[in-house]
């Protein structure tokens, strides 16, 4: 008998259906893990999904930061407000009381003044450039 031919087993549970052994249970098991790693390095490989996580989470850093900054700005402004009111003099703080509201009861006469004076002084400029 030739030495170089395997014998074929003629055992019909040896057979699968397809007319061909079944992998050993090892091999199933080495090919799974081969799968899960080879999805694994497709998931490192990915870099646009990689930047998007990155992305998002810097924006989402951001904005808890600036939320934060944006609230201790307010609570430093108020406590600003409340240092310059207890220690400006109640004359003072009642003649700019009355000045502010005056400005408001008076807005269109001021604004035609502010106007006014605008106008004159970009006249003035326009003709000293004329002149050199």
């Amino acid at each position: 008998m030739d030495q170089s031919k395997t014998p074929v087993p003629d055992a019909p549970a040896a057979h699968h259906e397809s007319g061909q052994t079944p992998p050993p249970p090892r091999a199933t098991s080495t090919r799974d893990e081969l799968g899960r790693t080879v999805e694994a390095l497709a998931a490192k490989a990915d870099i646009k999904a990689q930047d998007k996580e990155k992305t998002a989470a810097v924006k989402d850093q951001t904005a808890e930061k600036a939320a934060l900054v944006s609230s201790q700005i307010r609570e430093k402004a108020g406590q600003a407000a409340r240092t310059v009111e207890d220690k400006t003099p109640d004359p003072l703080l009642e003649r700019a009381g009355q000045g502010a509201a005056a400005a408001r009861a008076n807005r269109t006469p001021l604004l035609l003044v502010a106007a006014t004076a605008l106008t004159v002084l970009l006249l003035v400029r326009r003709n000293r450039g004329r002149r050199r």
